[in-house]
């Protein structure tokens, strides 16, 4: 007999609750219970580690340097272990069991963790900081792709290079040694042990600094050491991809899912990566099976192991300064590494930044180092290589147009340049280099025409609302101002533009297409031109490569009505489109009869002029004289040798320390005028800086509780001259991104300025960053943020 049970009935949405199942037993690990996990909690007071019990069933996969998720706060969070430990100082009726271990294998290694405890002391932030920055967002599949892999590609295994990469570097490497001065020591401490500092200078060329540089990261590779590539952008990431990839070097397909094993020699790191492209290529590099990481600034946190080359390029590039608490430096962060790492360091540039300068000089070399930065070699190329690669290149000054009795002097183009264009249009494409596409406004004498400077601190001055001016960087009222020059008392307005350059042209080049390459353009940036006559206007960083024939994919022909836009006189963006391809295709039967031949061999434009010169007078920036340098050797580079009848024009007023760096290529002249003015007026890095921003009353709070105003760090020791240590501070504007209904609560919001001796810079982040966790721990009203080694103090 089959025994039934009457079942309650009940309303719809009142039915019995299910019972729970009950809570699995957990056990503790037998060995070593306690993880010390760094959750992802961006909270500067909670910048500790916490501790969690791993269960027996856990222990094998809870490893240090794996992601977990955790309870913490009544919510569940993601963390890194940082460290097993047996036993907790937390009661343990506290100690939670931790629920899950996400990753298969450990994401951040024994080095990299140390590395990244020591990038948030550097820079006054927290470990978690630093992670979320470091670690890309997991991606679950790929995860359980890492659970494949063969555990022959462990952290530790010699990897090698590729036999076609070996064959090429040593022939390579030979035309190094021929081209730069003292690079011998370079390679020497590439191939041997312990670390070492170094200063390089470009040589020009299009593609040459990406040539040297990769054969500086292969011989890493073959000496097994890792190597780390950090660039500006990605236009020069694809360079040094291209020639790792000439010097037999395989690129790891981040696109494809991994079975088995990880295959490639390099890998490209980058935020502008998909999440799974960019998790993925984490994953690899962190699996020690793939030691070489090229990319932007993202790539300065690659978990590589053991000692290896970290180099950087455009040291002083704003790109290189990240924009999330802690706000470290990619420069600052990658010598950190090395040093750590026993390895060595790389600051390659075509203008030498004045941190550059200063560590190279003898005050860097005496001793006065931070945690970030010390004692540099420099390697510098031989005059006669340099001679012999630039093109000629010509200041066209009032001065130099006068002797050249041309009857154009003050005219934007004057009739010597657009007769010099005229002739190199014959041979190939001309690149016109323009300051920007926006307008901006500064103060200059109305006398000799120089920037307004203050008279405290040397910082621009601006024009406020109510017309009085002030100090950008001190704040400090321009009364009864007087030029430093030529002691003229009146000041005038300048308006800083370069827009409609392409049409002010049009009349001086007829029938001569022209392309506009700018990021605020309809058309966007163009990433490359075909190498035969036409007038390239771009803004810095947007120049476009000159590809070659033989250089170009196969592509389908272009439009039919290209040809006779080219030969219109008149510009516009079809035209630009017809000429120009964004993805690096070009029509080439259609513009075959409107050139003629193309004389300049290789991808190189025949003539480059640096328009608007005059402009570099009134940057308001602390490294505005250097920022216009390095643009305008990244254009000339791109220009054809002088034995190939390259000539490269700088048309304007402009400094002279900055203008004979240009003509002479050497921009050390220029890095030492900065380094000597910035001891005089008490500016970075010949002092430690850092900038606080937030409500009036939360920033005046702190320069007081970290010494600022009237303690230990209110005064400034330079040479022999007690300065004030503060800078500000001075009002600035609330953020883009603030809602109206807090702009109440922000309108008092300033900027001040603490500089501290090098040896005190340490000492300075950490206060700040304790200071900035009792405001938070104390839930006290108000913005408060601070950033140390500030790329400007505006």
């Amino acid at each position: 007999m089959i025994e039934t049970h009457a079942e309650q009935l009940a309303l719809d949405g009142l039915a019995p609750r299910k019972r729970r199942k009950r809570a699995a037993v957990r056990e503790r690990a037998h060995e070593l219970p306690v993880a010390q996990v760094v959750l992802d909690v961006q909270a500067t007071h909670l910048g500790q580690t916490f501790d969690y019990l791993i269960d027996e069933r856990l222990s094998a996969q809870a490893l240090p340097g794996v992601m977990v998720r955790v309870r913490f706060g009544g919510q569940r969070v993601n963390g890194v272990i940082w460290n097993r430990v047996a036993s907790s100082h937390a009661p343990a009726s506290a100690l939670r069991y931790i629920e899950r271990v996400l990753s298969a294998e450990p994401l951040v290694g024994p080095s990299m963790r140390e590395d990244i405890a020591m990038i948030a002391d550097a820079y006054g932030g927290t470990r978690a900081n630093i992670l979320r920055l470091a670690v890309p967002a997991r991606v679950a599949r790929v995860d359980k792709e890492r659970e494949g892999i063969a555990s022959a590609q462990s952290v530790g295994g010699s990897r090698g290079i590729p036999r076609a990469a070996g064959s090429a570097l040593a022939r390579e490497f030979e035309r190094v040694l021929r081209d730069y001065d003292s690079a011998t020591r370079l390679r020497g401490a590439i191939e041997g042990g312990g670390f070492a500092s170094f200063v390089l200078d470009m040589l020009p060329g299009a593609a040459r600094w990406a040539r040297d540089l990769a054969i500086l990261a292969v011989d890493a590779l073959a000496s097994d050491k890792a190597a780390v590539l950090v660039l500006p952008g990605m236009r020069e990431t694809r360079d040094i991809a291209e020639q790792l990839r000439r010097l037999g070097l395989r690129a790891f397909d981040a696109g494809q899912p991994v079975h088995g094993s990880y295959h490639g020699d390099f890998i490209v790191l980058s935020a502008a990566l998909p999440p799974v492209e960019r998790y993925r290529a984490y994953c690899a590099a962190a699996s020690g099976a793939i030691r070489c990481v090229i990319g932007t600034r993202a790539a300065m946190y690659a978990p590589v192991e053991g000692p290896g080359l970290f180099a950087i390029v455009e040291d002083a590039a704003y790109q290189n300064a990240d924009g999330m608490m802690p706000y470290a430096n990619a420069r600052g962060v990658l010598r950190l590494r090395a040093k750590a790492h026993r390895g060595v360091f790389v600051a390659m540039a075509n203008a030498r930044s004045p941190i550059s300068q200063w560590e190279v000089s003898e005050s860097g070399k005496a001793g006065q180092s931070t945690p970030v930065s010390g004692a540099s070699q420099e390697i510098r190329p031989l005059r006669s290589v340099v001679k012999e690669d630039i093109p000629w290149i010509r200041w066209l000054n009032r001065e130099e147009l006068t002797r050249l009795a041309d009857s154009a002097v003050g005219a934007r183009v004057p009739h010597f340049a657009v007769r010099t264009l005229s002739e190199a249009l014959d041979r190939g494409p001309v690149l016109l280099s323009i300051p920007h596409d926006g307008v901006a406004e500064a103060l200059s004498c109305a006398q000799c025409h120089r920037q307004a400077r203050c008279s405290r601190c040397t910082g621009p001055l601006m024009r406020g609302n109510d017309g009085t001016a002030r100090c950008r960087w001190c704040g400090a009222a321009a009364a009864n101002w007087r030029c430093s020059h030529c002691s003229g008392e009146r000041m005038r307005a300048v308006r800083v533009g370069a827009a409609g350059t392409a049409a002010q042209l049009q009349g001086l080049f007829r029938n001569v297409p022209m392309v506009l390459s700018a990021p605020s353009q309809p058309q966007g940036i163009v990433e490359s031109v075909p190498c035969r006559p036409m007038l390239v206007i771009a803004t810095p960083g947007a120049e476009p490569r000159v590809r070659s024939a033989d250089s170009l994919a196969p592509h389908s022909a272009a439009p039919p009505h290209s040809a006779a836009a080219a030969q219109s006189a008149t510009w516009s963006p079809a035209v630009a489109q017809s000429s120009v391809n964004r993805n690096g295709d070009n029509g080439e039967s259609e513009h075959a009869s409107v050139v003629g031949n193309d004389s300049v061999p290789g991808n190189e434009y025949a003539a480059v002029a640096i328009l608007d010169a005059w402009t570099s007078l009134y940057a308001p920036g602390v490294d505005a004289r250097v920022d216009a340098l390095n643009a305008w050797m990244r254009a000339v580079s791109l220009c054809a040798p002088r034995s190939r009848g390259g000539q490269a024009l700088l048309i304007g007023e402009s400094d002279p320390a900055l203008a004979r760096s240009l003509v002479l290529w050497d921009s050390s002249l220029l890095a030492m005028r900065e380094l000597e003015e910035r001891a005089e007026t008490g500016l970075p890095p010949v002092v430690a800086c850092a900038c606080v921003w937030g409500r009036r009353d939360a920033v005046m709070g702190l320069l007081r509780h970290v010494g600022a105003l009237d303690g230990d760090l209110a005064t400034l020791d330079m040479a022999g001259e007690m300065m004030p240590a503060v800078l500000g501070p001075v009002p600035i504007a609330a953020p883009r991104t603030m809602d109206a209904h807090e702009l109440e609560a922000t309108r008092d919001r300033v900027k001040a300025v603490i500089r501290a001796a090098p040896e005190r810079r340490a000492m300075l982040a950490l206060r700040l960053r304790d200071e900035v966790a009792r405001h938070v721990a104390a839930r006290e009203p108000g913005e408060l943020r601070f950033q140390v080694d500030p790329k400007d103090l505006l």
